[in-house]
């Protein structure tokens, strides 16, 4: 049987663990990263790496992964001197299609539209502020629609 100090330091030292998953998926997005190997770099096995993942931080680490490269090809795109498909690359994705659909699901509007719409439009904020403001909205913060009372 374990004591109550045991269970906490074990709590804290997984939190870190996932800290550290975190900080290197924040800091490699662009680099051809898999739940497999983030595991690895923290000892742990890929499902309970995922399942830990998601209970500390409301997502699995692919999506959070995904996240963090959409964000950065909304920077790219805002810049306008880059094409979609240098943009898809430069995050670290392999697939166009894949993260045009995934940029469409976070953004709400394809990368060749947010591309067009948005270049220059943050000239002369803070990048701080436009971080914010474009920031892309993941599924567990989404609006919940009110029910139709109609």
């Amino acid at each position: 049987m374990t004591s109550a100090p045991d269970a906490r330091q074990q709590r804290l030292a997984d939190l870190a663990r996932l800290r550290r998953v975190r900080d290197r998926i924040d800091r490699e997005y662009a680099q051809p990263l898999d739940v497999e190997a983030l595991a690895r770099g923290v000892h742990l096995s890929a499902g309970h790496l995922s399942r830990a993942f998601r209970e500390a931080y409301g997502e699995p680490p692919y999506a959070y992964l995904m996240t963090r490269r959409i964000e950065r090809a909304m920077a790219l795109l805002r810049r306008g001197d880059l094409s979609v498909t240098e943009v898809c690359f430069a995050v670290g994705c392999s697939s166009l299609g894949t993260f045009s659909t995934r940029f469409t699901e976070l953004v709400g509007v394809p990368p060749s539209v947010y591309r067009r719409v948005s270049a220059g439009a943050a000239e002369g904020l803070p990048s701080c502020v436009t971080r914010r403001v474009t920031r892309p909205v993941r599924n567990r913060e989404a609006p919940v629609a009110a029910p139709s009372l109609a």
